[in-house]
C-alpha cells in the first residue's frame, strides 16, 4: 500500500448541518493519487490514534481534498476547531475505492447520513447518468444534496420523520428507482444494516453492488487488527479481511453481514 504522511494547509472551512463539518485542504501529492471511496487518516493533538474520513472530493487540478465528518467523539470534536490556515497532519490515500465503469452506465448510489459524503465523487463520475438516493435523521441533518444535483444526479431524498423529501427509508426509493428501469451498478455507504438491506435489494434485481464499511480501526494500513470483518469466501467458508486494507469498499455478495 502507497500512500503520504504530511501536514498540510486548510484552505476553507464550513458548519453545513447540525455537528457535520466540510473542509477543504490542500495537499496536491495526496490528491494526485485519490480516487472514489478511499479515505485519510488525520491526526488529532492530543490523542494517540488518528481519525479516518472519507474523501469527498478530489480535486487534482488544484491539488485539494474535501472532508465532510460529523463529531462523534473528542477526536473529531477537536478537529472541526481547526480553522483556515491551520495545519491538517494527513495520511493518505488509504483503502480500495469503487469500481468505476464507463461514464455512460447507469448508476444508483446510495448514501445514509455520514455515509453520504463518499458518494459524491463517485456520482460525479457519472453525472446524469447517476441516481443519489441518499436518506438522513431529519431535514436538519440532509447534507450535500445540492452537491450532487449540481452535478447532474437524479437526487431522491428520504427522512425518517419525513421532514424532508419521501417520509421512509433509503431501501423504498431503491426499489421504487429498479422498478422503473434497470441500472448496472449500485454503491452504497451507510449503517450495516442499510447496507444489508441495499444489498439483498441489489441481488433481487440482478444488479452488481459495491459497499463501503466502516469499522473502528488503528492504524489504517492492515497492521493491526482492529478493523477485521467477516468476508465470504469462493467455497462458501468465510475468512476476514482489513476495512482499512483490502477496503473499505467491498462486493456486496462477499460481505457477511
Amino acid at each position: 500500500m502507497s500512500y503520504i504522511q504530511n501536514v498540510y494547509p486548510i484552505q476553507s472551512r464550513d458548519a453545513i448541518a447540525r455537528d457535520v463539518f466540510d473542509y477543504v485542504v490542500a495537499c496536491p501529492d495526496i490528491a494526485s493519487q485519490s480516487h472514489a471511496g478511499q479515505f485519510v487518516h488525520i491526526r488529532v493533538a492530543g490523542h494517540t490514534l488518528r481519525r479516518p474520513i472519507s474523501i469527498c472530493e478530489v480535486n487534482r487540478e488544484k491539488g485539494t481534498l474535501r472532508l465532510v465528518f460529523e463529531v462523534r467523539g473528542s477526536g473529531t470534536e477537536a478537529m472541526s476547531m481547526l480553522s483556515v490556515g491551520d495545519l491538517m497532519d494527513v495520511m493518505g490515500p488509504l483503502g480500495n475505492g469503487f469500481t468505476l465503469l464507463s461514464p455512460d452506465s447507469r448508476a444508483i448510489v446510495v448514501g445514509g447520513g455520514i455515509g453520504t459524503p463518499p458518494m459524491l465523487e463517485t456520482a460525479k463520475h457519472y453525472a446524469e447518468n447517476c441516481t443519489a438516493i441518499l436518506g438522513f435523521r431529519d431535514a436538519a441533518h440532509v447534507i450535500l444534496d445540492e452537491d450532487f444535483d449540481a452535478c447532474g444526479c437524479d437526487v431522491r431524498l428520504a427522512t425518517d420523520d419525513g421532514s424532508k423529501g419521501h417520509h421512509g427509508f433509503v431501501t423504498d426509493l431503491l426499489r421504487q428507482r429498479l422498478e422503473e428501469g434497470g441500472a448496472d451498478i449500485i454503491y452504497a455507504c451507510g449503517p450495516k444494516g442499510m447496507l444489508q438491506a441495499v444489498a439483498a435489494i441489489a441481488e433481487e434485481f440482478g444488479v452488481r453492488c459495491e459497499v463501503s464499511l466502516e469499522e473502528r480501526m488503528a492504524c489504517g494500513i492492515g497492521a493491526c487488527l482492529g478493523c477485521a470483518t467477516p468476508i465470504r469466501t469462493a467455497d462458501g467458508g468465510m475468512t476476514y479481511k482489513h476495512v482499512c486494507k483490502d477496503g473499505p469498499v467491498f462486493d456486496a455478495k462477499e460481505v457477511i453481514f
